[in-house]
């Protein structure tokens, strides 16, 4: 059976707390249960203060048959930002600007950019699967949409890795595989009605929205979008053009990660759970601190519930467990 945990994002106290709460054990410096498998969600890097001790911990748990791991946006990111475009001399398939360098810093900061450790890492980022089919359930960073993954078959092999020769073409914004893995990495935008825009928190206009992918129960634009409050009522509240979403099968259970929430952890519906509890997110300056790092103990039932879930908080403390 499997134990599902959400992004860390280098935050390695919390995650070995949250190992010890389910009874896993460090045995000759690999964390292990008796009888179960942990599955992480993706994002290991980037914000948090002890990146590298998050990998040593998954992948050594990967490598010794104690976990599985899928790929998310952030080791994309990563190994796109460490990859040489070979169609434009001294540039990278991530370019290196600004902004993408201070979202990446502090991982090239602790991993010593450009030295062996960078590169056997980025070399371990490139054997995670984009997903996992498994009998049972399945698992994916962002958004289990079968068109997306379809696209994605033509570039990858039959684990579900990225093939060598693919990675330039999933990062060439506009081609279908880069859309795809925008998608399944990231989560599904669309577009919202012709003439209707808004400004985000830096003031840039937008024309598409994030969604509530998993919400079968929407109708409009307003119900689906993920945006901050104060920018919702600038949301139409009219009826989602047709062929925008499309539901998920409801076969069996998928779990996610990426979206940041911050409730109390409780599945999305009865088949869907993001574990994605906000462990990397600034402290609230006043008010409640529900940054978590969170799991999913899955025994093999159908139907998600909120008593298998389980957290710390920063200080390792459990804040809900069954």
């Amino acid at each position: 059976m499997y134990d599902l945990i959400g992004d860390i994002h280098g935050h390695a106290a919390p995650l070995k707390a949250l190992l010890k709460a389910m009874d896993y054990f460090e045995q000759d410096g690999v964390w292990q249960h008796l009888e179960r498998t942990v599955i992480f969600l993706g994002d290991f890097v980037d914000r948090g203060p002890e990146q590298l001790e998050v990998i040593r911990i998954a992948r050594s748990m990967v490598e010794h048959g104690h976990a599985q791991a899928v790929m998310g946006n952030h080791e994309f990111n990563a190994v796109a930002w460490a990859t040489p475009n070979a169609e434009i001399e001294g540039e990278y398939l991530r370019i290196h600007s600004d902004k993408n360098h201070n979202q990446h810093v502090e991982f090239l900061t602790q991993v010593n950019a450009d030295s062996e450790l960078h590169e056997e890492i980025i070399a371990w980022f490139k054997t995670l699967p984009l997903y996992l089919d498994l009998e049972g359930l399945r698992v994916v960073h962002a958004c289990w949409q079968p068109a997306s993954l379809q696209e994605l078959k033509h570039h990858t092999d039959d684990k579900n890795c990225i093939l060598p020769e693919a990675w330039a073409e999933l990062t060439r914004k506009g081609s279908a595989g880069f859309e795809a893995l925008e998608i399944v990495l990231k989560g599904l935008e669309i577009p919202l009605p012709e003439g209707v825009d808004f400004a985000d928190k830096d003031g840039h206009r937008r024309q598409h929205i994030r969604t509530k992918w998993w919400d079968s129960k929407a109708v409009t634009y307003r119900d689906i979008a993920m945006v901050p409050l104060e920018i919702i009522e600038l949301i139409p509240h009219e009826p989602i053009s047709d062929g925008l979403l499309s539901s998920y099968a409801n076969d069996k259970p998928v779990f996610l990660g990426h979206y940041w929430l911050n409730t109390d952890p409780a599945p999305l519906n009865e088949y869907i759970a993001c574990l994605d509890y906000s462990i990397a997110a600034k402290p609230p300056k006043n008010g409640i601190d529900n940054r978590k790092l969170c799991a999913y103990r899955w025994s093999g039932e159908q139907l998600l519930c909120t008593e298998n879930f389980i957290s710390v908080n920063h200080q390792g403390d459990i804040v809900n467990a069954r």
